[in-house]
């Protein structure tokens, strides 16, 4: 039933070259369950045993299978109103995590869906799966937050939701990174 929305996000992330091959998670709740994404499945090409359903604070036989990051996506779900969140590797963003504590989009549309995203994890140990409740927090009231040098958990109501915040983010990077190279600052009108 979820599997052609999960198979339509996942090969749009791979083909904008948003996630590597068998990285990034997607996930929506339903109630009290998780649907989400298999460790090291391949988002460019889902099949139905690549969707994993568990609670969203009980484990369960299946429980094992899910994706690296599953805390977090469950931490994300409890503390905010979200019923979809992707978990990518934009690069043009991963880049200026590197260098940034916060990315602020200099176009008008970037900062109208996504706002300033704030980067989280700077002097932390950053690994999959880890700081789930510095990551939820932020997304009290924001759309998007980057980690570190690690990558992007998006939320929304619909995967495509947060899937416009994904893509919204990386081309805003793509434009800050654009500009920093021919080292020009934002355009005066």
């Amino acid at each position: 039933m979820f599997l052609s929305q999960f198979q339509t996000i996942g090969s749009d992330l791979c083909a904008r070259g948003l996630v590597p091959s068998h990285g990034g998670s997607l996930s929506i709740r339903l109630g009290e369950r998780i649907i989400i994404t298999r460790r090291g499945s391949m988002l460019g090409s889902l099949q139905e045993h690549d969707l994993i359903e568990t609670g969203l604070n009980k484990n369960n036989r299946a429980t094992p299978l899910a994706s690296v990051e599953l805390a977090v996506h469950r931490a994300i779900y409890r503390e905010t109103p979200a019923l979809a969140v992707i978990h990518a590797h934009p690069p043009h963003a991963v880049a200026l995590s590197l260098t940034e504590t916060e990315i602020v989009p200099n176009c008008a549309e970037g900062l109208a869906i996504i706002g300033k995203v704030p980067v989280l994890g700077w002097h932390m140990d950053v690994k999959p799966g880890g700081l789930d409740d510095v990551i939820a927090q932020p997304l009290k009231q924001c759309r998007i937050v980057m980690v570190h040098s690690h990558g992007s958990f998006a939320i929304g109501q619909l995967l495509d939701d947060a899937y416009n915040c994904t893509t919204t983010l990386e081309e805003s990077c793509q434009v800050i990174c654009l500009l920093k190279s021919l080292q020009v600052g934002t355009v005066e009108k």
